[in-house]
């Protein structure tokens, strides 16, 4: 990694000392938190904006919003020591920036390594985790979860103070509401700082969530809740000390607009997500930041050099497709059909999980349901336990896991729901490991006695369009999942386009992508063509080995096994969690036949290295990894 000096002077920062006993800030005291915030938010404009130029995404306005607060918490951390768990602990992830910006003022992360946020191997990913960055010192893991950890904290350490940033996003999460109760219950003395901007991805809870307000809701629980304007320094410091002041749980809650005082995009949906290019140029001149921008414009966007063998160039976004394809469906029913029939709920990530086409083109049967997973899935569920009727929900593959219980719950009523689960395996994951769908066969956890509950992930755009045409009215649980990625599109041996218009998709039907008398890989998604690349190089190389799409993943083809049962061997090649995917399966489903083949399967098996398609290789996956795996299953066989 080369070093680089960071274009902005760090030392500016002014360390201040702030005195918990102290009811009042002095003149000298807030001039010094004005300039150091206004400093600390140039820095997070400009090095988040450096993942916006490298193509590897980030999130600007989450952490850009609260440097107020967390420069007066830094202030009392470093004042009083003794009285505080001197943690910034965040329920909101994706405001890493804040973390990295804390180690590195407080000496633990050099300044240039900021340079490097989000890239693969920089150990910057776009969530904190423990143990891999210097200075972080907690994993946030998914909204909702820290504040109910953060109360563990508290009873570890009944003699401090314990904060934990929240945000109006956040406290749309059930775990909040239990860890509420627990807080107050347990008189912990666990200090709530929210950000309450009204934006989340999607749009602003204030419009999709009437009669959701988070000091009531707070109230409710029994919490004390000091509200007011989150830019006002005084305000700020005057409910923080009034919390610090007095025993037990309260909720300092601050309103302000997202990504205040930034031109074009305060107060928008757009401030959560990485800050333009664009914007952060114009903000930093603005702001005098003359080197800053000319770094910025010195970076190039990278691009995978790698070419694969057996694909198109050309490729599609398989989670919009998703979209694209259920709009052209319920464009074929009557306006009265599809009021009866279809309810689409959406978890504040419309725009993610191709679920936006269908607000747009059908809001009437359309429903913005926050970020409240279990709840939305089983009012999904509860909308499609009639026969004829099914919900149609969506989110990221990493949520999946907080479903399971809810999947059960439908499965048990006999639900009709068309699940999307995007952003599965893990391409183009800067987000990295708690962001991982690694774990999506958690969902097919029923009994086997008339269990409906289908898995599928198609293999190329083609597929995508024909499975979800094919299994939209079959009743029952059925998850189909996508990537975050584009995907090309695959060919068949003599160049066409394998999965064209005329193609059919067919539930539970393994298909052989290439024939192969050495043996067989097994694969599916956007494994699928990394695999079908390694397999063209095996064969132009004398090992003749084939590849089998395994799009239904928790169905067994007989005739397809018997078939690759008889092969000399066959290995499972998954970006899912090698612990619980489809190849921890697929060895028994081979010997419970009474198959022998050398038999291996590769997953995800570490944590991720960051960046886009850099965590393939990183996890032996790529066709390089693929090709080794192969040769040395291959060794001994005649």
């Amino acid at each position: 990694m080369a070093t680089q000096t960071f274009p902005i002077d760090l030392t500016a920062y002014q360390p201040l000392n702030l005195d918990p006993t102290q009811p009042k800030l002095s003149q000298q005291q807030k001039e010094t938190l004005k300039h150091n915030i206004q400093l600390c938010r140039d820095v997070i404009i400009f090095f988040t904006a450096t993942g916006a130029a490298k193509g590897v995404g980030g999130h600007t306005g989450g952490p850009y919003d609260t440097v107020p607060e967390v420069m007066i918490l830094d202030g009392l951390f470093r004042g009083a020591p003794n009285k505080f768990v001197p943690i910034f602990f965040d329920e909101a992830g994706h405001r890493v920036a804040t973390q990295y910006l804390i180690s590195t003022l407080r000496g633990q992360l050099p300044a240039e390594k900021l340079l490097h946020y989000r890239e693969a191997y920089s150990k910057l990913p776009g969530h904190p985790e423990l143990g891999l960055t210097p200075g972080v010192q907690f994993s946030s893991g998914r909204l909702g979860h820290m504040w109910p950890y953060v109360n563990g904290i508290a009873m570890a350490n009944p003699n401090k103070i314990v904060f934990c940033l929240g945000s109006d996003g956040s406290q749309q999460e059930g775990n909040d509401a239990e860890a509420a109760r627990l807080a107050v219950s347990q008189n912990l003395n666990v200090k709530l700082i929210i950000d309450d901007n009204d934006v989340t991805i999607a749009g602003h809870p204030s419009e999709y969530q009437k009669g959701f307000d988070v000091g009531r809701t707070l109230e409710g629980h029994g919490l004390t809740t000091l509200t007011g304007e989150g830019e006002d320094i005084e305000s700020l410091y005057d409910r923080i000390y009034r919390a610090i002041s007095n025993d037990g749980p309260m909720a300092v809650i601050n309103k302000r607009k997202m990504s205040v005082g930034v031109e074009g995009i305060e107060g928008t949906p757009e401030g959560h997500d990485v800050i333009p290019v664009d914007a952060a140029i114009a903000y930093l001149e603005n702001r005098g930041h003359k080197e800053a921008v000319d770094y910025l414009k010195s970076i190039s966007k990278a691009k995978n050099p790698y070419t694969y063998i057996g694909s198109t160039e050309e490729v599609g976004s398989n989670r919009n497709i998703f979209g694209d394809t259920v709009v052209s469906i319920l464009d074929s029913m009557s306006d009265q059909d599809r009021k009866n029939k279809i309810m689409c709920i959406d978890n504040d990530l419309e725009g993610s999980c191709g679920l936006k086409q269908i607000r747009k083109a059908y809001p009437d049967i359309f429903v913005s349901g926050g970020i409240m997973e279990r709840g939305n899935f089983l009012a999904a569920a509860g909308f499609g336990m009639e026969a004829g009727k099914q919900g149609i929900y969506a989110t990221f593959s990493a949520f999946l896991e907080m479903c399971v219980s809810e999947i059960s719950m439908a499965r048990l009523n006999g639900s009709n729901v068309l699940c999307h689960f995007s952003h599965s395996g893990i391409d183009d994951m800067a987000d990295n490991t708690c962001h991982f769908g690694i774990n999506n066969m958690f969902a097919d956890n029923g009994l086997e006695e008339g269990d409906e509950t289908r898995l599928y992930f198609p293999g190329d755009p083609g597929q995508m369009i024909a499975c979800v045409k094919a299994v939209f009215n079959d009743p029952g649980l059925r998850f189909i999942f996508s990537t975050r990625s584009k995907v090309p599109h695959l060919l068949d041996s003599n160049g066409n386009k394998l999965y064209g218009e005329d193609y059919q998709f067919t539930p539970g039907k393994d298909e052989v992508i290439r024939e192969g008398t050495a043996g067989y890989v097994v694969s599916f998604g956007e494994c699928l063509y990394r695999a079908l690349d390694a397999v063209e190089q095996l064969k132009q190389e004398g090992l003749d080995i084939g590849l089998i799409n395994k799009s239904t993943l928790n169905v067994v083809d007989e005739e397809m096994m018997k078939k690759i049962g008889q092969s000399p061997l066959v290995m499972v090649v998954e970006a899912f969690n090698r612990r619980t995917g489809l190849g921890s399966r697929f060895g028994t489903w081979l010997l419970e036949r009474g198959y022998t083949p050398k038999y291996a399967h590769l997953g995800t098996y570490q944590e991720g290295c960051g960046g886009l398609w850099e965590q393939y290789p990183y996890q032996g996956l790529d066709p390089k990894g693929i090709i080794s795996h192969v040769k040395a299953l291959s060794k001994g066989i005649n």
